[in-house]
Order: structure tokens, then sequence, then C-alpha cells
């Protein structure tokens, strides 16, 4: 009898029990060791404990019942038997207890880490599977002796040796552990089923020759006025500062050059380093192209694809099943932009999915940008953690980088006192104070007191003279605004197009389709400071915060809907922002209940925090920040550390329940014909699904009912049919507003 690990399908034939395990092993192993270079400690241990896993994660698919599922033709059965439990039981036979950390990633690698104080409960089924009343574990008691002696014969391992608990953080350690092992068998069993290349190799980072072809690049950039000048000072002094820290800040306002001097510092840092990846940490989605662009055109080198050197992942991309985990998103790429959201919830998950790529974090060089607004400052306590962590144990430096940077880790609710930890800064103070001089002149931040109704709205923007950006605190609202604000134009003009008046810009459009609208943007704020015409200025960009940050626009008025002290400050870095509008401002605004706008719960507290500055009459300035977050921490008392405590008493699952950097449970819709049909003939490059693909909240996709483009039990672990409308103006929101407006109904955004 043949033993297979994977079922013949779709005219692939079966693999082998011993060829899938060998690879995992082997594939696991070279994760641990890549790993391990950058460990301060239990490096051999991880490598040891990896080894370990990999070789033992399928034993049970040896048994009988498992057998007859797998020798199935196109078989999509679920085994009889979870066969992840005999591994964890052959691990446990070596010793016993809560650090028995091979049997933790062996239990843990489909169903997800789970929280260990439900596991101590279990006793002696510690990382066993109680299902069925322990039927289950019985079964495999009763044959494991079999298990292991036919296991032995297939592949000729050897004796198990105990090994020591490990002394890092176990919390991190665990889900490297289980990263390597997830990647290993994921990835084996997507080339075996055709679904990603085998020989697919990453570049190097190069960080010595990257460094160089940067600062050509910079040398080739126009620096004649007041900004630009300072940009370039800016650039020499990240790219020679040597801090003696692994976690340091860089506090600058925006406009000044921030992209490419911070990428300049790491690149110095990475070759003292020998690092071997750099990750940009973005906050926002729609700004990761711009970004992508300038790395990609000062970075490239030679013969290289620009794809696979600098990598773009707009979405936490993750699943589990064997029908769709190759179009997971990856780290392999020397230079990986992403968002808070994408980054974060890797270090927080207890799933496998998502954890695959959490293994490449070891050794890297990160900059987070927006530092202070990345996360929601609940998050913060349990991130701080995570960073010094990793700082510490793996070889991670961190750049914490804003125009506005609240020095978070100085604030008691937020970092234990007892270990305080000094954060240099980047730059020194002299350069500091003149950019933000220059800040200080830019605009002014009125409000409007009385709520506004969509009408009133619609006058008040076009009041101003433009161009003007109007930010809305959520999609719908974003879109429905945008749909106001043209078919105003349109009632003025008698029904005639409106060349261009209204643009719109959020997450319910494709990336690529995000990308057109910015370059658009650009082009007319670029033509507008040629001309200088009222024509070319009478123009509106509506959005949503996801222009709040790091995209180069400069707009006469601002209207924000109002949300967080920080929320404004990174708005109003897209008004005048090289000083080129005297009269520049922008208003701060609060809408009337409409049935048609949504609110965004997450925003309460720091809205009420921000409406009280305003009624005491304080000058809005980066100097409210700390009192902003701190006020925020006294609303909300009974969020600030229960996460932190979670995640130190190694609760994984409820961590990763709970760490959610945006409060929604999103899925991934596919509104592109071309891409449908690539993904229902399992031809789909995992990239293509980050450039085109649209998140969604899962509820909304079960009210539309739509349709699953990848098979799984589990509703989260799939892409989803979009066939509702959709264009270039609204997205998403075009297909949702028609269903609002057919079925007279109110969804939530």
């Amino acid at each position: 009898m043949e033993y297979l690990a994977h079922s013949e399908r779709d005219g692939i034939p079966a693999q082998s029990y011993l060829v899938h395990v060998s690879h995992v092993k082997e594939k696991a192993t070279k994760y641990a060791r890549e790993a391990a270079v950058y460990a301060a400690k239990d490096g051999d241990l991880l490598i040891r404990c990896s080894e370990e896993s990999g070789e033992w994660h399928d034993t049970g698919k040896l048994l009988k019942e498992n057998q007859d599922v797998l020798h199935e033709k196109n078989s999509r059965s679920k085994l009889k038997i979870p066969h992840e439990d005999a591994g964890s039981a052959v691990m446990m036979q070596t010793w016993f207890a809560k650090e028995n950390i091979p049997a933790l990633a062996i239990y843990s690698h489909h169903r997800g880490l789970p929280d260990i104080a439900s596991e101590e409960i279990k006793g002696r089924a510690c990382y066993r599977d109680e299902s069925e009343g322990g039927k289950n574990r019985r079964r495999v008691d009763a044959e494991l002796d079999s298990l292991i002696s036919l296991h032995r014969q297939l592949t000729g391992s050897g004796v198990i040796e105990k090994a020591d608990a490990p002394t890092c953080d176990f919390g991190i350690f665990s889900r490297i552990l289980l990263s390597c092992l997830a990647d290993a068998d994921h990835t084996d069993t997507a080339i075996h089923y055709r679904k990603y290349p085998a020989d697919m190799e990453s570049p190097m980072l190069r960080a010595k020759e990257r460094l160089e072809k940067l600062d050509r690049y910079i040398e080739g950039l126009d620096v004649n006025d007041e900004r630009n000048k300072l940009r370039a000072e800016m650039y020499r002094a990240c790219k020679t500062a040597e801090p003696n820290a692994n976690i340091v800040a860089c506090d600058s306002p925006v406009g000044s050059g921030k992209t490419t001097a911070v990428m300049a510092h790491l690149l110095h840092e990475a070759i003292k380093r020998n690092a071997r990846r750099v990750f940009v940490v973005l906050p926002f989605t729609n700004i990761i192209k711009q970004s992508v662009e300038v790395y990609r055109k000062a970075l490239l080198l030679p013969g290289e694809k620009e794809e696979d050197v600098v990598a773009e992942l707009h979405h936490r991309a993750d699943f589990q099943s064997i029908d769709a985990r190759a179009y997971s998103a990856q780290w392999r790429a020397p230079i990986i932009v992403t968002t808070a959201v994408a980054f974060f919830e890797t270090i927080a998950a207890n799933w496998p999915a998502t954890l695959r790529r959490l293994h490449e974090l070891p050794g890297s060089v990160i900059f987070v940008d927006e530092a202070h607004a990345a996360l929601p400052v609940k998050l913060l306590p349990v991130a701080w953690h995570w960073m010094q962590i990793l700082a510490d144990e793996w070889s991670c430096y961190w750049m914490l980088a804003s125009g506005s940077l609240v020095e978070f880790w100085k604030i008691p609710e937020i970092a234990d006192s007892e270990t305080h930890r000094e954060v240099p800064q980047l730059v020194e103070n002299q350069l500091r104070e003149q950019l933000i001089g220059f800040e200080q002149r830019r605009i002014s931040y009125p409000q409007i007191e009385t709520p506004l109704s969509r009408k009133k709205l619609i006058e008040r923007i076009k009041s101003e003279p433009g161009p003007r950006l109007v930010i809305m605190n959520t999609v719908q609202s974003a879109g429905v605004v945008a749909g106001d604000l043209l078919k105003s134009y349109q009632d003025q003009e008698g029904g005639n197009p409106c060349d261009g008046k209204v643009l719109h810009l959020s997450t319910a459009l494709t990336a690529e389709d995000r990308d057109s609208v910015v370059n658009t943007v650009r082009e007319r704020l670029r033509k507008l400071k040629e001309t200088k015409s009222d024509l070319d200025a009478d123009w509106t960009l509506v959005a949503t915060s996801c222009v709040e940050a790091g995209v180069d626009f400069s707009f006469r008025v601002g209207f924000r809907e109002i949300s967080s002290l920080l929320s404004l400050l990174q708005a109003a870095g897209r008004i005048s922002r090289n000083g080129e509008y005297d009269d520049a401002k922008i208003w701060s605004f609060s809408m009337q209940d409409d049935n048609m706008l949504t609110q965004n719960p997450g925003t309460k507290d720091s809205e009420s925090v921000l409406n009280r500055f305003f009624q005491r009459g304080l000058t809005i300035s980066p100097a409210l920040c700390t009192q902003a977050i701190i006020a925020e921490l006294n609303r909300q008392p009974e969020n600030q550390l229960p996460l932190l405590k979670e995640e130190l008493k190694l609760n994984y699952q409820e961590v990763g329940e709970r760490f959610n950097v945006i409060e929604s449970n999103t899925v991934l819709v596919i509104a592109d014909t071309g891409l449908k049909h690539q993904i229902r003939c399992g031809k789909c490059d995992w990239r293509e699904i980050q450039r085109k693909a649209i998140p969604m909240r899962l509820y909304l996709v079960k009210k539309l009912s739509l349709q699953k483009l990848t098979y799984s039990k589990d509703d989260k672990d799939c892409l989803y049919d979009w066939n509702l409308p959709y264009d270039t103006f609204l997205g998403t929101m075009a297909g949702v507003l028609y269903y609002l407006q057919s079925q007279n109904e109110f969804l939530c955004m």
C-alpha cells in the first residue's frame, strides 16, 4: 500500500506521505535556520523544534480511516480523525509540559494556537484532540506505537530527545515556530497542486548597492526652494545618523521627505546589521502605490524585476484551505511595503494561514510611518511589548516616524514603567525645529459647530475655493457624499457631464483604480501649479481617512468629518503642503443623522476628545497629541492593558481574535472578470489578488448573497464574486448604493 499525504485531484497525481513529510521537514528547518541567525538566544532550539514538528506533523494521516479518504480521487472530504493529534501525542510522549513547543506547533498547524490556560485545564490531554468526548484521542492512543513504527519505517527517522523550554519570550518564539511549520506545509502543498512555482527565489537585499542607487536618485532632484533644501538636509541627517539603539524615533513634519530619508537610514542600518529585509509599514492602503513607485524607481538594480524587489501588500490575504492557500500574501521580497493592519495583525495572529509569513521578520529593519496613529490606542501596550521583544531577541531594528509623533512609550498607561526604554530621536533638535517652524505657518483649523445635513455640507463645500479635499469617516459616507456632490453639479449643468469636478477615493475601489485616481489628482495639482487658473482649481476629492498620510497632495481647503486630533493633523498635511496658499484651512464638521450615512464606532472617544479641545478654544497643533492620547485612554480604562495581560498568559486565541486594527470582520471580493476566471481555473498569482481584490465586511457579503470563488467551509477563508455594479468612480459602493436604493433599507459599511 502507498501511504498518501494528499489525494489525487483535478488530474494532478496524489502526493505520497514520504515526499510531503520530507519536503515539509526540509523547508521548515530551512526557514528556522534563516531566522535563527538573528536570534539572541534559543536559535538552535528553533531549528531543532522545526525539524521535529516538520517530521511528525502529519503522522495521523497514516491511520487507516484517513488513508481511505486520501485514496479517493478528487476528494474534498474531511479526514475521519484529526491528523495532527498523532504528532502531538508523539511529542507529548517525550516530555509533558505546556512548554512542549513541537507538540504545540503540531497541534496548532491547522486549528491555530490555543489559549494555554484552556490547554492546561485538560491535564494529560494538553495539546490533544478532545472532540467527540475524547473518542478520537483514544483511537490515536490505541494505534500510537504502530503509527510511530510505520512512520519510522517509511522515513527512517530516529529517536526524539527532550529539549529545554525556550528562555526567550515564549509567545513570539512559538509563533515563529508555527510560522516555519505552516509555511513549509502550505508551500509544499501549493507546489504539489501546481498553484505555486517550485523554484521561486527572491532577490537578496543588497543594501549597500541599493543605498548607492538611492543616493544617485536623490542627487537628481531639484533643491531650489526652502522646503526642498530642508528635505535634502533631512536626507543627509537620516543617512549619517548612528543611534546606539534598536528602536529609534523620527519626529518630522509632513512634507519633510521621510519616504527617501528614512529608507536611506534603514539601508545604512541594514548594512551594519547584515539585515535580510526592509519593511515599510504605512497607515493606509491607498498610499502604498506612491511609496512603491518611489522605491522601485530609486532602489531597483540592473536586471531585476520590480515586483520581486519591492512587494506591495494592500490586504492581509490569508487562506487556510488547500484551494486558496497559494493566494496568501507573502513576505519574501527584500523590500516589503504594507499596511499597519496587515503587519501588526500578522504578529498578533494565532491562525497558521496568517502566521506562516512571520518567520521572515527576524533580522529585518522596519519603518513604521505615523507610528502613534498606526494602531488604535488600546492596542499600543501589547504592540509595544512585541516591538521590544523583536528588537531585543530577534535583531529587528525599528524606526518609529511621524509628522506629529507622540512618544507613547513614555506614557505610563501604555508602557511598563518598570522597564522604561529610551528611544532616541534620529534627527537633531535644530533641524526638527526648522521643519516644525515651517509647518506652523501653513494652515488654520476652524470648526463648523452645528451638525450639517447632506445638502448643507454640499453647499459649504462648493462655497470654498478649490481645489478642495473632503474626508469622511466611513466608506459608505464617502460614497454617498461623492455621489451627492456630483449630482449637484449635474443638476446645475442641466445633466451635462461635469468635466471631473468630483473625484472619489476609498477602499471601495481596487488598488489599481485607486492608483488611477491618485495619478489624476497629482496631474491636476501639477497643472494648477503651472496655470494658476480658477477653472483648473474648481474640483473636489471626496475620500476616507486613507488619504490622510503619505500622499504628496496639496489642496487649498479641506473638510474633515470630526474624528481624532491625530487624524485632523494628518489630513492637514494634504492642505497647502508646501505653503503655497496664504488662506489655507481645514474645516472640522459633524453630520446630522441620516439613514444613508454611517458612523465609525471606533472613533467615538477620539471625537469627544477633539470636540472638547475645540470647546476650550485650544490651538490645534501637534503639541496636543500626547494630551489627546491620555484623554482617550482615560475614557476607556477597561481597554488599556487586558490584551497585554492575555498575551503574557499565552492566550493566543484571545489575542488573535481581539487584536483588530480595524474593527471589522472583512473578506476579499473580486469584481474583475478576468481575475475571476483565473481563480476558478486555479492559475492566479497571489500578487494579482493584492492589486485587484476589494475588502468588504463579511456580514455585508452575506447580506448581498455573494457567491464564493474559492472553496472552504469557513466563510472567512474564501474569495467572493462581486456580481453587483462596480465602476471606477464609486467602486463597489456603486453596487451597495444601488442595493440600498432598490431595497430601501440601511446597511452599515
